[in-house]
């Protein structure tokens, strides 16, 4: 079998592994260029077509290449070759030279997500300048800094960017970003293989710990007793400590409340969803940095369509730029309703009352088949209550159309559960702002 033959059986199996929708668009316009021994260099149109296919199927094409030929390919993408703006031929050059860097120091941040590239609005002034005075004075201004925010709005890139730029000034300082989930696998590891002392010498010994998602750790025991020692380890020293989280530190349960205390020890700050003028600015950064050219109306549109957060807005714009690259035509509006057809559909159909469920379920740590079910313990009844209140709230269901869904309770049953939650929010504020966190939450998704 020659290269060129063995590159169209690799692009007929990845077809298959990802489906015709994301085949279509980011993998039958790559272009072989050079099969020679263990290298292979393929021309994409753009940038962000490499982008995308390292984002989200790393690794796939000399994965399916090896079945083929039975040894490991190195796999190269070449951009399509045009006159290139030299401004953001400048702003590439600075994120490869960082890439290389943190490469070299073995420390896993993104080079793209810096402070120059987020843009500033009120939904995220607060939390960008907390993150940059850190990023300033690591261990100084706010220890530890704990930003909270839905899905998508910019708390990792807010976490990066603070790397970013220490890592920038700092030459030898000792850096580390992870998810939460990593350290929780990492602490599981050496539980298990008795590597305890290696563990506790990389958490420890740091000069910036940065870790995201935190509400992962929520139900871990064990990963909560050896974080809330490497917290102090590192906070009686003065070390930076950065965590983020969907939620804010009172509302991550079940944790242990020595450790709550220390999430809220320094400064908490939160990031919502951006205006239509905030969400426009930051269409027309990102679109400029990646040379897809979005008009004005256009830039409008998707603004106030796209109303869930920034990742599925740079996703939509990312999509729009593709089909535009492929079929050579401007973005327009009729563009943007066909090619987003199911995104903006999604964005405009009510809430369900499933949805809800689904929601309140998450947060309370229940099964929706458990707030569907008869019983009546304290544990089920009251989030039963509050997913049926948030459902009369924000769903077009009627009262028996949401008793039904629960089990088949009737309608006085919804209107007590009702009464009740309103009463509650009215003389607790604590509970009151759990809500208001739930009723953003559901909105947002």
């Amino acid at each position: 079998m020659n290269t060129e033959e063995t590159w169209i059986k690799t692009i007929e199996a990845i077809g298959v592994k990802v489906g015709g929708q994301a085949f279509d668009l980011w993998f039958r316009p790559l272009k072989l260029v050079q099969f020679q021994d263990q290298n292979i260099v393929l021309e994409v149109p753009n940038k962000f077509f490499k982008e995308w296919i390292e984002d989200h199927f790393p690794g796939i094409i000399s994965e399916t290449i090896k079945e083929f030929v039975n040894k490991d390919v190195s796999v190269k993408f070449k951009v399509f070759d045009k006159k290139e703006d030299p401004v953001i031929k400048k702003i590439e050059s600075k994120q490869e030279n960082r890439r290389a860097k943190l490469a070299s120091r073995g420390i896993f941040l993104n080079p793209k997500f810096t402070f120059d590239t987020f843009v500033v609005g009120a939904s995220n002034q607060f939390a960008h300048a907390a993150s940059r005075a850190i990023a300033d004075a690591p261990g100084k201004a706010y220890n530890p800094l704990f930003i909270f925010g839905g899905v998508g709005l910019g708390k990792t890139h807010l976490m990066n960017a603070i790397g970013n730029k220490i890592i920038d000034q700092q030459n030898n300082v000792k850096l580390l970003y992870a998810p939460a989930e990593q350290f929780t696998n990492e602490f599981v590891y050496s539980m298990r293989n008795d590597k305890m002392d290696e563990f506790k010498a990389k958490y420890r010994n740091l000069d910036i710990l940065i870790i995201d998602d935190i509400q992962f750790i929520a139900g871990k025991s064990g990963t909560q007793e050896e974080l809330f020692h490497t917290f102090n380890a590192l906070y009686d020293t003065q070390k930076q400590i950065v965590f983020s989280s969907d939620r804010l530190p009172k509302d991550i349960s079940p944790i242990t409340e020595r450790l709550r205390s220390r999430f809220s020890m320094g400064l908490i700050a939160d990031i919502q969803i951006p205006d239509v003028e905030t969400k426009m600015a930051i269409l027309g950064k990102k679109s400029e940095l990646e040379g897809i050219e979005l008009s004005e109306d256009v830039n409008f549109f998707l603004a106030s369509k796209i109303k869930s957060n920034i990742r599925d807005l740079e996703a939509c714009m990312i999509r729009l730029g593709a089909h535009a690259s492929l079929t050579g035509k401007l973005i327009t509006i009729d563009m943007v309703k066909d090619v987003l057809k199911d995104m903006i559909y999604d964005e405009e159909k009510a809430l369900t009352v499933e949805f809800v469920q689904k929601t309140v379920c998450e947060y309370y740590g229940l099964k929706v088949q458990d707030i569907k079910a008869k019983k009546r313990t304290r544990e089920i009844a009251f989030p039963r209550q509050v997913a049926m209140y948030l459902s009369k709230f924000l769903t077009d269901s009627s009262l028996n159309e949401i008793g039904k869904n629960f089990g088949g309770k009737d309608h006085s049953t919804v209107i007590h559960a009702c009464k009740l939650i309103e009463e509650r929010r009215k003389n607790d504020d604590e509970f009151d702002k759990k809500i208001e966190y739930l009723i953003k939450k559901i909105k947002s998704n």
